[in-house]
């Protein structure tokens, strides 16, 4: 998914036990585009070859058009075990890369390098069957797709904020029950207003471990009211896209 030049915000950075693997700087490969695929008139899914490229779902990596210094950071869309990548992509009007990119062919090459991040499930969290709960804007829907993807049978609730209930990307990949849109703009989704009127308005889990991601202002609000009603610190996870 994702979105322009981003900046990270997180509450916790775990101690894993091959820390460089999430640290290091990767080499840059060369990939090409497999497909695009439209989701709306202003996002779509980039589709890329994987080669020898591994990630954590949660993860991001920094893509480059060959022959141009305009490289952006990208959320990976796709889950873990596939043989793609998939990144999901907002067009904007005077976004110079997201409407390059949108333009390319088929087979045209471009540079990626990481995987980098630490916006991760960790493993011993997994394994004792944590619930979590995913609150996301917009594309920041992103990583939680390739973690739930990438986990089957994942123990989780996924508050998904946007505008129109069509920019409800690829819902179809998550269970109904653990999947709640909240539209702004129309009524078209299971709740009318932003993802903090939901929150507010249905409380929170005690034994949830919150995963926050999208545009400063929803992260951050979002935040101080999960704070303020006993969450602790160390149980809220956030990424900021601006």
């Amino acid at each position: 998914m994702k979105l322009k030049q981003r900046s990270v915000v997180q509450t916790l950075k775990f101690h894993h036990k091959s820390k460089s693997y999430y640290t290091r700087m990767k080499k840059i490969s060369h990939c090409k585009i497999l497909d695009i695929r439209n989701l709306t008139e202003s996002t779509y899914v980039l589709r890329l070859e994987k080669k020898d490229f591994e990630f954590k779902a949660g993860q991001y990596l920094v893509l480059n058009i060959p022959g141009e210094n305009n490289a952006r950071e990208y959320s990976i869309y796709s889950p873990e075990n596939v043989p793609y990548i998939e990144l999901l992509i907002k067009k904007i009007t005077d976004g110079d890369v997201s409407v390059k990119l949108k333009s390319l062919k088929i087979g045209a090459t471009l540079e990626i390098s990481g995987p980098f991040g630490f916006f991760v499930l960790r493993d011993d969290k997994l394994n004792e069957n944590t619930h979590f709960t995913f609150v996301a804007t917009g594309t920041g829907v992103s990583p939680f797709r390739s973690m739930i993807l990438s986990n089957p049978g994942l123990n989780f609730d996924l508050i998904h904020g946007i505008k129109y209930s069509h920019e409800a990307f690829d819902s179809a990949d998550y269970p109904v029950n653990s999947y709640t849109v909240c539209t702004s703009q129309e009524k078209g989704g299971n709740y009318n207003g932003r993802v903090t009127g939901y929150l507010k308005e249905n409380g929170v889990r005690s034994d949830s471990i919150y995963y926050i991601c999208g545009n400063s202002a929803m992260v951050n609000e979002v935040t101080g009211f999960l704070e303020q009603n006993g969450i602790e610190p160390q149980n809220i996870r956030t990424e900021i896209f601006f």
